[in-house]
């Protein structure tokens, strides 16, 4: 495999020949989203999309941990103004893998939070490790997932959907596969040689038979646009620039909010 991006946290090799196209990212110690590393992601997903030579695509953090979430001390920094211009670039790059035409699958141990796992939903398997705790806490931070909502609903349905957004808690892989949230569990050192197999599964057949398939999988989206209006009016107030401050300062005790 050959590689080729000048990207700080991403790295993506392609396949000389037909074949999977690996996507890594790596911004220790926890791989935290921020805007520069959900665009690099975007970006080098959708260039492996117009590969050829890409049968599918595997999205990997590291052997420890996909990625605890959000960078919030980056949101707290953030205007009103400056988080509605960014809000709805930064929602499309974590919703960028139902875009990509060749089918992909996320491998993923330890944490993935927040953002990380609005990206994850998009992908379209997820393979996890007996180690992990998926969670979308954005309420604690007094905002709502955006990318994510709609493939949440999608996979788990309404109520379960309901749950996770409401109490922001941490699943762990035994309810994460009873839910409908991932598709396979292994051991932790297995993630990404399970998520690699089932991607080499696409190989040998007609990329553009399997990128027709995927659209017509697809559902139309219902929620992302209510979700990225919800986000804008939010941050308009300043309450998640705030929440995120506070959490980036002080952990996991939430801010008070101000009410409507």
């Amino acid at each position: 495999m050959s590689t080729n991006t000048p990207a700080e946290f991403t790295t993506l090799a392609l396949p000389a020949q037909r074949g999977v196209a690996v996507l890594r990212f790596s911004r220790p110690p926890a791989n935290l989203i921020n805007l520069q590393l959900a665009r690099e992601i975007a970006i080098e997903a959708e260039r492996a999309g117009k590969h050829e030579s890409v049968a599918a695509l595997v999205l990997y953090g590291d052997e420890r941990i996909f990625s605890a979430g959000d960078d919030l001390a980056e949101i707290g920094t953030w205007s009103p103004d400056q988080a509605v211009a960014l809000a709805s670039d930064h929602s499309r790059h974590l919703g960028v893998l139902p875009t990509v035409p060749c089918p992909t699958v996320a491998a993923i141990t330890g944490y993935c939070l927040g953002g990380a796992l609005e990206l994850a939903l998009g992908a379209d398997r997820r393979v996890v490790g007996d180690n992990v705790k998926l969670g979308l806490p954005q309420l604690h931070h007094a905002t709502v997932p955006t990318a994510g909502m709609e493939p949440l609903i999608r996979l788990v349905g309404l109520r379960a959907a309901r749950d996770l957004v409401y109490s922001g808690r941490y699943v762990e892989a035994e309810e994460a596969l009873r839910l409908g949230l991932v598709d396979e569990v292994v051991a932790p050192d297995d993630v990404y040689d399970a998520a690699h197999r089932w991607a080499a599964g696409f190989t040998g057949r007609s990329g553009a038979a399997v990128a027709a398939a995927k659209s017509v999988l697809a559902t139309p989206e219902r929620h992302s646009s209510h979700a990225m209006s919800a986000w804008i009016g939010l941050a308009l107030t300043g309450e998640p620039q705030r929440a995120a401050a506070a959490y980036a300062a002080d952990g996991p005790n939430p801010a008070p909010g101000t009410g409507r």
